[in-house]
């Protein structure tokens, strides 16, 4: 890994040729040697690594997709096929020369373990398929760290900040990130597990027992939190940031969220958002700034990205909208070349330093669109149209009359060859005309997604909370897609 004061301010050229090098050395050294699935693909579509000179090249090799990784009932272990295992060579090797020499031979062992033998595991979490585990071995848990470490620095966190930090405990990314970033640090955090672990009534408390200065939370959680503590008279004056993962923030979310925190004594709170993703098994953050969106600073010397055409492939210009393609680079356990997202950034990728704090790294548009946020319920057909589900998400989230909501599509009569319905459960703010609420919410949900709702049910907060999972789930249960199939 590069020292990241340095690489906050390598030129774009420097970082270029820098990428080049890392790319070469990791597909010859790396990729080809112990990566069952890429040697196979490499051999089959009679590409040298030897030959690849750097990231122009990355055009040549295929895309990797979910699908291609995710377990099925006929290869259970698929995901190993991606999984840099030199298991024959470490036996065969190195195994001999453990016997022959107490020093140099085991100082050889020990270094192939540290590279290569898996100590820690993430899961992605599925709906229609099974999750997905993603590894870690000894080495990429220091790179987690200094990622981690990296992520905090662009959030301006030192290690005289105090984090509560209200993830789920899962083997998923979100925690284990915050969990590896302050240990970095050396920064004093409250791993709590969130609501479904300690109770959101325990986790009031602990806010004002410890006067963190950094929250961590899933979004919609946080909401949820904040208008407890609010309705308590809770005293948050301490907490300075908040950082979200796990979801989409949409700027209206971010609005309550931070008036919430005003009410409570917060002097000029932080709202700032996190993109991650378990098949890059790191996240990265967002510049700070209340205003303006600058972007996602990136580890130039630890991945690739690119920003494709979602229907061609083809690579698009510095800035234009597209869809993200992540290459790892310097990893070992699970690695994935050229891995389709699935995330739209509306605003593509720069090169230029960045306005707000002058790094010099990548960043990619704050503006994300991102398919992962309803799994594969992203794009689906209902009442006969293509409907992007994702629009949801602003629109509800970001609405200043809504608590909570839950969109649910079904079949007319559970009958399978019957019509779609889509109903919306939501809780409004106290004291709104719901017929004119319902008519304007029912306009702006046929613009932005072209299908009309069947009907709009209120409920009760604690009824929607309950229904949503808010306390129960790793994450809410915003859309469900409970249509029988036929």
């Amino acid at each position: 890994m590069e020292n990241w004061e340095k690489l906050n301010k390598m030129s774009y050229k420097e970082i270029r040729e820098m990428q080049d090098r890392k790319l070469r050395a990791f597909l010859a050294n790396q990729i080809y040697l112990y990566s069952k699935c890429y040697s196979e693909k490499l051999n089959e579509l009679k590409i040298d690594p030897m030959k690849v000179k750097g990231i122009e090249d990355l055009k040549h090799l295929p895309f990797t997709y979910k699908e291609d990784i995710a377990p099925t009932d006929d290869n259970p272990q698929r995901h190993k096929d991606y999984v840099l295992r030199p298991d024959e060579e470490v036996t065969e090797k190195y195994g001999h020369l453990a016997q022959l020499s107490p020093y140099g031979g085991k100082a050889a062992v020990e270094e192939k373990v540290y590279d290569f033998k898996p100590v820690h595991i993430h899961f992605t979490t599925g709906r229609t398929a099974e999750p997905t585990p993603f590894l870690y071995t000894k080495r990429d848990l220091e790179k987690i760290r200094e990622t981690g470490y990296r992520l905090l620095d662009v959030f301006n966190v030192t290690s005289d900040d105090v984090t509560l930090n209200a993830f789920p405990f899962a083997p998923h990314l979100a925690f284990w990130q915050t969990f590896f970033a302050g240990e970095k640090l050396n920064m004093p955090a409250l791993n709590s597990g969130g609501g479904k672990i300690m109770g959101t009534q325990n986790l009031l408390d602990a806010v004002e027992f410890l006067q963190p200065s950094v929250l961590v939370f899933i979004p919609g959680y946080a909401y949820y939190f904040l208008r407890e503590a609010v309705n308590q008279g809770r005293d948050f004056s301490s907490v300075k940031r908040i950082f979200f993962g796990g979801e989409r923030v949409p700027p209206g979310l971010k609005d309550k969220i931070r008036d919430l925190l005003i009410q409570m004594g917060a002097e000029d709170p932080i709202c700032l958002a996190t993109y991650g993703m378990t098949e890059a098994r790191t996240a990265w953050g967002e510049c700070p700034s209340h205003d303006e969106y600058f972007g996602y600073h990136t580890y130039p010397d630890l991945e690739i990205f690119e920003t494709v055409d979602p229907q061609t492939g083809e690579n698009v210009g510095e800035g234009e909208e597209g869809e993200v393609v992540y290459t790892a680079l310097d990893w070992r356990g699970t690695c994935v070349l050229r891995y389709r997202t699935g995330d739209i950034a509306k605003g593509g990728i720069l090169y230029e330093p960045c306005p707000n704090c002058g790094r010099t790294v990548p960043r990619i548009s704050s503006n994300i669109q991102r398919k992962s946020e309803v799994k594969e319920f992203d794009l689906t057909k209902v009442k006969g149209t293509l409907v992007n589900l994702n629009a949801f998400f602003p629109l509800l989230m970001g609405h200043p009359d809504i608590l909570e909501w839950q969109v649910e599509i079904r079949k007319r009569n559970d009958d399978p060859y019957d019509l779609d319905e889509i109903y919306l459960y939501v809780a409004p703010k106290e004291g709104i005309e719901k017929e004119k609420f319902s008519s304007e919410l029912r306009q702006r949900i046929i613009r932005d997604t072209e299908v009309s709702l069947t009907d709009i049910i209120y409920m009760p907060v604690p009824d929607l909370l309950n229904q949503l999972g808010m306390e129960t789930e790793v994450k809410e249960k915003r859309i469900l897609d409970n249509r029988v199939k036929a």
